[in-house]
């Protein structure tokens, strides 16, 4: 049983992470450019004049944020920022979107065209000071996550109704061939939005328009599925002390007025106790 963590409605919500040094959730309204939180029990926030929409945890007191023009440091004390790279600084029509931190302290991060457009957006990795691009062309990039034997990776365009895994070298977390169909969602007409592993190693998988997060084991079957009070889940992260509690964000955007009636949490940020069992997310080395 899910309950709204946070009542501000975000527009589009997404890249929930709880930081484990901090006991802290953080998360993003992409339109609203800002960065949100919880502090003490009261509501937090940070205003950026560009989209921001992904981060990991450097410190205690500094994240990565990725924005539409680059991969920043922020300070959470005192507000700075600082430039990392570059992300797509050049091309007006992308920016960044779904984004996790992978087991080795790189960074994963995702672009996308802000009106959708097909295939312009990609998938990098930043480690070790290279930011690489891995995945070319896609049109929504989402699902980024990875397995806790560090044996794969994640990600899917959700344009595609499909998910990836992509086989990752044990030493150094970049790609290992090619990689493979794990789930096809076409069929029922689902559409994979950001998605987290669990210290299982089953993927938990919110799903674009469909009220929920629904729970994969590795061979693709599914388990089970966490309903949300809003109709588009966007990103779901586990955290809590004993990361038992699956948070989800949401949005408000795309849905009628008629619904935000009926349905005024869509936008806001849920948790669900005891949903499953998380795995901490790992420290982002610069």
């Amino acid at each position: 049983m899910s309950q709204v963590f946070d009542n501000r409605p975000c527009a589009l919500g997404e890249g929930p992470l709880w930081h484990p040094e901090r006991q802290q959730l953080f998360w993003f309204d992409i339109i609203g450019k800002q960065l949100m939180t919880r502090e003490n029990g009261e509501a937090k926030s940070w205003s950026f004049d560009e989209h921001v929409s992904a981060a990991g945890w450097i410190d205690t007191t500094t994240l990565l944020i990725a924005s539409e023009t680059g991969l920043w440091t922020f300070n959470l004390d005192t507000g700075a920022k600082e430039l990392v790279t570059p992300l797509e600084a050049d091309n007006p029509v992308t920016r960044s979107n779904d984004g996790r931190a992978d087991p080795w302290g790189g960074f994963w991060i995702g672009t996308m065209g802000k009106s959708g457009e097909t295939g312009a957006g990609s998938i990098y990795r930043l480690f070790q000071g290279e930011l690489r691009k891995l995945v070319r062309d896609v049109t929504i990039t989402n699902a980024i996550c990875f397995a806790p034997d560090k044996s794969c990776a994640y990600y899917s365009d959700t344009a595609s109704g499909q998910v990836m895994r992509q086989a990752l070298d044990p030493e150094t977390g970049w790609p290992a061939g090619t990689a493979e169909l794990y789930l096809d969602l076409r069929d029922e007409g689902l559409n994979p939005d950001g998605a987290v592993v669990d210290a299982m190693g089953n993927i938990w998988i919110a799903q674009w328009g469909a009220s929920r997060v629904a729970a994969y084991d590795p061979a693709g079957r599914f388990l089970q599925a966490v309903s949300f009070e809003a109709q588009h889940t966007s990103c779901p992260a586990f955290g809590g002390a004993d990361l038992t509690t699956l948070y989800c964000t949401t949005a408000s955007v795309d849905v009628d007025a008629d619904k935000m009636a009926r349905q005024p949490s869509n936008g806001m940020t849920f948790a669900a106790a005891n949903a499953g069992k998380g795995q901490a997310e790992p420290r982002v080395l610069l």
